[in-house]
């Protein structure tokens, strides 16, 4: 009977607890990699450390001044290779990060290589290899996937044109830095979750203070929510063509008060003549150069244009360029290819076709083709993301619905800038008509005593 007491006071908590771990697991993984995972993966990191580096590749031959101290000084005939120093090992709540300073002989491009092994390893999720500074690298280490349930980090970059749009893999903050990549293309096929990474997008840009323009020739279904924030808009191809003009305008007009004051960005001009900055949202490229018609030929050869113009020229007026579409390709006619060579950025979802990948980033990063073509369709909102230094990474944005995304549109509706050249294209926003008080059809009597 003692012995059953026991059992049942000590069981019923470990089982108790190893479920709590269980359900952790599944539900709460940064729980769970906190309590659990860190300290087990940084015990194997401790232990396994230089026979992984040597199994890995990632060591080099002993100087010989260091192997001469070895067979002199320490008296020992076997003289080890050398791995990267641990300079710095700290934890977080998605996964670890280690900083490495490399020897004579190894670059970062050795460590990236060797990054799957690694991985395997010391049995986390995925290892990702950053370039510190010269001669030093950080692994960047995640214990779980952390992009099945998205929750964006605490702490972000911030900035004048900065906006944290979707969560890497490796559990820092995506973000768009305007100033940093002034023009970008998203790509996406249906349900791939490009209209969840432009949600996220623009309720990100309404509380900076900046103009929003939307093209939405799919009569605005996708961009009339944003209306109250939204300086003009435009959900026809004639239209856009309009506003796209009166943006070159705007941009000329502008670089003549760079002129004026003797600089080449407006970022250099005083505050109190600073033009306010312009972000142009094109919701489905194709719609501008696709044309039914002989006629609308020449209006769409004049719209390729002018976002060609603004591609080149606009950045330094203050003015840049959100480019999403579904299939985007030489085909589609002149003037596609290098309006794509002006978007620096490049956000690919899943695609129907490995051409559009290869437009994508095809050119400024081979290997992330591939990994687009591997996105699964069950996991809408994963991207890879690129850039002209060759770079890429996994996303995912967090899920924002449309009407939260409204809703954060009219809330920051007072920063809205009224533009002279866009106010025949300003979006009319519908207001709620005063709810008239009901009138009583029995006409009250007065009591009186």
């Amino acid at each position: 009977m003692t012995d059953l007491s026991t059992l049942w006071e000590v069981g019923v908590p470990l089982a108790g607890a190893g479920g709590g771990l269980g359900y952790a697991k599944v539900r709460a993984p940064r729980v769970f990699w906190s309590l659990v995972g860190l300290p087990v993966a940084r015990v194997r990191f401790a232990v396994t450390y230089r026979s992984t580096m040597d199994v890995c590749g990632l060591t080099v031959q002993p100087s010989r001044l260091r192997a001469f101290v070895v067979r002199n000084v320490a008296r020992r005939s076997d003289v080890q290779p050398v791995p990267p120093k641990v300079r710095r090992v700290r934890g977080s709540s998605t996964g670890m990060r280690v900083t490495l300073r490399l020897p004579a002989g190894l670059e970062p491009a050795d460590v990236v290589a060797a990054s799957e092994r690694l991985r395997h390893a010391w049995g986390v999720h995925s290892v990702n290899v950053v370039e510190v500074k010269p001669g030093f690298v950080e692994l960047r280490m995640t214990g779980y996937d952390v992009l099945r349930r998205v929750k964006m980090p605490r702490r972000v970059p911030s900035g004048p044109m900065t906006v944290p749009v979707a969560l890497r893999e490796d559990g820092t903050a995506f973000v768009r830095d305007y100033l940093k990549v002034p023009h970008a293309l998203t790509l996406g096929a249906n349900q791939s979750g490009k209209s969840m990474y432009q949600r996220n997008l623009v309720a990100g840009l309404a509380r900076l203070d900046v103009a929003l323009v939307g093209i939405d020739c799919k009569r605005g279904v996708e961009q009339r929510g944003y209306a109250p924030r939204l300086s003009a808009l435009a959900v026809t191809p004639a239209e856009a063509s309009g506003v796209l003009d009166a943006l070159v305008e705007e941009m000329e007009s502008r670089f003549d008060l760079l002129s004026e004051h003797g600089v080449s960005d407006v970022w250099a001009l005083p505050e109190d003549v600073r033009p306010v900055p312009v972000v142009l949202l094109v919701d489905e490229v194709a719609e501008l150069f696709l044309v039914a018609t002989k006629k609308d030929e020449e209006r769409r050869d004049r719209m390729v244009t002018q976002m060609i113009r603004l591609g080149q020229m606009a950045r330094a007026a203050g003015i840049f360029l959100e480019v999403c579409g579904q299939r985007f390709g030489s085909d589609l006619g002149k003037g596609a290819t290098a309006l794509r060579a002006q978007l620096t950025g490049r956000v690919v979802h899943r695609v129907n076709d490995k051409q559009t990948a290869e437009m994508g980033l095809g050119d400024i990063a081979p290997d992330a083709v591939v990994a687009v073509t591997a996105i699964a369709p069950d996991r809408p909102g994963v991207a890879v993301a690129g850039d002209s230094s060759g770079g890429w990474s996994r996303i995912r944005t967090p899920e924002l619905s449309a009407v939260k995304a409204a809703e954060i549109c009219a809330e920051y509706a007072h920063l809205t800038p009224d533009l002279a050249r866009l106010v025949p294209y300003r979006p009319v926003v519908p207001t709620e008509a005063p709810s008239a008080e009901p009138v009583p059809l029995v006409k009250p009597v007065l009591v009186t005593d």
